[in-house]
């Protein structure tokens, strides 16, 4: 396939660049595969389109304070966004001016916090150590909410930490958030419950290259960072009895999918954790999602590609149109779909 076949012109005013208020006002696409039918609604109404014994699998991951600002001991500037956190205390980071920052640098940040850049490692990425171990836990009190990099602020807006979580964020581990599920409530989740569907967790720490636009000629030769994940024994038996009691399974998300789909074998799902770097894209016959909520994706993203396996590029490019003539927003901020 094709990259340029991922492509499509959006005018920058359809780029959200504030969340909702309250979260579930945002526009609900839904749309059918089988009749290639659409119909807008708002998400608060989304439990209207489940049934009783359908389960949502949810990424109860929590994005952490990735970007910090600190200085060296000459008083330059620098900023570190963390990655990956390789071993307590040891993280792959971005460091800005990279070149600026000689390997053995010493970069101090508020509250004492230290950390000694290292060694470049692949992607433009280097080492950094600091001087204590409990760095998420700091990160509370000494970083800032890595908002995706379309979304632009003069400056901190400190309702963004609140925002660019999921209600039900738990396990902290992302730099970006699984943006599918930002509409949620707890209203929804009661309306929810009312219909007789039911919620299962699972975590994927969403990392940096969720960003990185596919810029191979062709879709398949892109590849994609791993990334880590958890799927519980308990999560893996609620979605097997969904499944053996005809209820769907709607995952929640390109993040959910990409799991479910690693996880999903000899037809069941088995749980387990570790690293993933499982690749959907046109063409791909899924096994684990029967339908998938997710807002509107990047041109050229690995996202878009995933999206367009699910339900067929020229379906999704129509989708994609009527949206944007129809004034919906996109992107993590934006409005969400619900492909059926």
């Amino acid at each position: 396939m094709r990259t340029d076949e991922l492509d499509y012109a959006l005018p920058p005013d359809r780029i959200a660049q504030e969340p909702c208020d309250p979260r579930d006002a945002a526009r609900l696409l839904v749309l059918d595969r089988a009749s290639g039918a659409l119909h807008e609604d708002r998400f608060h109404n989304v439990a209207r389109y489940l049934r009783a014994g359908d389960c949502l699998a949810m990424n109860d991951t929590r994005v952490i304070r990735a970007r910090l600002h600190g200085r060296k001991a000459t008083g330059g500037r620098v900023e570190v966004f963390l990655l990956t956190e390789r071993e307590a205390g040891l993280w792959e980071a971005l460091v800005r001016p990279s070149a600026k920052v000689k390997p053995g640098t010493t970069v101090a940040f508020a509250g004492g916090v230290e950390a000694e850049a290292g060694e470049t490692v692949p992607g433009g990425r280097r080492l950094v150590r600091f001087n204590r171990p409990d760095v998420i836990a700091r990160l509370e009190e000494i970083g800032e909410v890595p908002l995706p990099p379309y979304v632009h602020r003069d400056g901190a807006d400190p309702r963004d930490a609140e925002r660019y979580q999921t209600i039900y964020a738990a396990k902290p581990g992302a730099v970006a958030a699984p943006t599918a599920g930002l509409h949620f409530t707890p209203r929804v989740f009661e309306a929810i419950e009312a219909v007789g569907a039911t919620r299962a967790y699972l975590t994927l720490h969403v990392g940096y290259g969720t960003f990185r636009p596919i810029q191979t000629e062709t879709v398949e030769a892109h590849a994609l960072e791993p990334e880590t994940f958890e799927l519980s024994e308990e999560t893996a038996a609620q979605l097997n009895r969904t499944r053996a009691a005809g209820g769907r399974v709607v995952a929640v998300g390109t993040t959910c999918t990409r799991v479910l789909e690693t996880q999903y074998r000899e037809g069941a799902y088995r749980s387990g954790s570790g690293q993933t770097a499982h690749y959907i894209h046109p063409p791909y016959t899924f096994a684990a999602v029967d339908a998938l909520q997710t807002n509107f994706h990047l041109p050229r993203s690995s996202l878009l590609a995933l999206v367009c396996a699910f339900a067929g590029r020229d379906l999704i490019m129509e989708a994609y149109q009527y949206a944007i003539r129809e004034g919906f927003r996109f992107y993590s901020y934006g409005d969400v779909m619900l492909i059926l």
